[in-house]
């Protein structure tokens, strides 16, 4: 007899947003632009900023705590720490490592992966293939985003777009039927260019030519990256829900991406759920990258509208490009 494969579910949350809140008439004083140009094309009306002094360890830590205490796990119980982010406090060691000291998670293993917006959801597929192969029991699954340090201010076209915030998620093996159901993950590199910093890594180091051209700050394509979005959502969905053998009638809630309330209605309707089964936060925080689907999942959750046996689809896109949907039974 084929012994089954443990299966993996999420048992608890926690979410990190900074205190500062920068409203769309702040944004026209930055830079020239308007709060209804960029709510008719976004939705967003403001985003939270997190202060110079604290970074992506220190929120991702805080969204970890706030995860483990609602799990009810300690520190000495997690077995691996895993940690997405574009915007690393520092490039050696990993942003992981760094959270795992400040949690005194020290019987964990510790590592960063970089799927930019598509983070969680790669995330959720990297701790379930773990418990699986039965390298770990419970996982930390982080998200953590300083947007602010990575735009351009200068730009309008991207730094309406993003805010900063963290979640995180602890995943641990179950041998209930529900759980983490289903996974589908894509990428495609030749597109990478539409949505990336050019510079600031090891092929074109930091210097006083890349400060003075601002190429370490995020370049984008917006129609191009729109479109991209659109179409890789709706198939990333189509591909979790067929390998779980679901419609999206039976769908009770979507946690989608919130990076533009036009493809978060495009992707819904693609999957056929109504828009009232729609969790949107994108108009109060903006685009925080990975960060986005974990902070939406927890409000959910603590608020109530996510309870326990809620068939939730989340979907995401992001830099690479990547793309990636999951269906959970809470």
């Amino acid at each position: 007899m084929t012994a089954r494969v443990p299966g993996a579910s999420i048992l608890g949350t926690g979410r990190y947003l900074p205190d500062r809140v920068v409203t769309n008439a702040e944004m026209e004083t930055i830079v020239e632009t308007s709060d209804e140009w960029i709510r008719t094309r976004t939705g967003i009306r403001e985003r939270r900023i997190a202060p110079p002094d604290v970074g992506a360890a220190a929120m991702g830590a805080e969204a970890a705590r706030q995860a483990m205490c609602d799990a009810g796990v300690e520190a000495g119980e997690v077995d691996m720490v895993l940690v997405s982010t574009a915007t690393p406090d520092r490039l050696l060691p990993s942003t992981a490592c760094d959270i795992q000291a400040l949690l005194g998670t020290e019987n964990a293993a510790a590592y960063d992966f970089a799927t930019a917006c598509s983070g969680f959801l790669y995330g959720l597929s990297l701790a379930r293939a773990h418990i699986a192969a039965e390298q770990a029991e419970t996982v930390l699954v982080v998200c953590t985003e300083k947007m602010s340090s990575i735009i351009d201010w200068g730009d309008r076209t991207t730094c309406v777009l993003f805010g900063d915030g963290a979640g995180a998620a602890v995943v641990r093996r179950t041998e209930d039927e529900g759980g983490i159901l289903s996974s589908f993950m894509k990428s495609d590199g030749r597109l990478a260019e539409l949505l990336y910093r050019p510079a600031g890594g090891a092929r074109i180091p930091m210097d006083i030519s890349v400060l003075d051209e601002r190429s370490h700050y995020v370049k984008m394509a917006g129609p191009e990256v729109f479109k991209s979005a659109v179409r890789s959502m709706c198939e990333a969905a189509d591909g979790a829900l067929q390998r779980a053998g679901l419609t999206g009638e039976q769908i009770d809630f979507l946690v989608p991406h919130q990076a533009n309330m036009r493809i978060i209605e495009a992707t819904a309707r693609y999957a056929g759920i109504p828009m009232e089964k729609v969790i949107v936060n994108v108009d109060r925080y903006g685009n925080m990258s990975s960060a986005s689907v974990p902070v939406a999942l927890d409000e959910a959750r603590k608020s109530g509208i996510l309870q326990k046996g809620s068939t939730v689809l989340m979907v995401a896109f992001g830099a690479g490009f990547t793309w990636a949907a999951n269906v959970v039974r809470l």
